[in-house]
């Protein structure tokens, strides 16, 4: 299971530094409540592979973007344990951070698939 400090190393041996100005992160983890407010215990991560390479291959096609990995930890995680790790590698912000967050938001929506467990379920 990588950390953010590995996926960026890792990014950093292997893009063209001539096309890197930044780095930007996103690091998931498993809240203790619910959106709507409610105690949480856990969440159970699947993933559809297919989806999830389809939305990489997407953003990573974008102006000024050098590269984007991304790592789900699936099964059943725990308040606090880390879930989703994002990692853009690009030129400048206006290019780099609306691609983490489109990545977040689509890998969330098209292919990780959840189940929340409230504390008192």
């Amino acid at each position: 299971m990588p950390n953010i400090q590995e996926m960026i190393e890792r990014l950093k041996a292997t893009v063209d530094p001539a096309k890197v100005g930044m780095f930007a992160c996103h690091n998931g983890v498993v809240r203790a409540t619910s959106r709507d407010g409610k105690p949480a215990r856990a969440l159970d991560i699947d993933c559809d592979r297919d989806a999830w390479e389809r939305v990489l291959r997407d953003v990573r096609s974008r102006p000024g973007i050098a590269a984007v990995e991304a790592h789900l930890n699936t099964g059943r995680r725990e308040v606090g344990d880390d879930v989703l790790l994002v990692v853009v590698a690009g030129d400048i912000r206006e290019n780099v951070f609306p691609v983490l967050e489109e990545t977040v938001n689509r890998l969330k929506a098209e292919a990780v698939k959840k189940k929340e467990w409230l504390a008192n379920s």
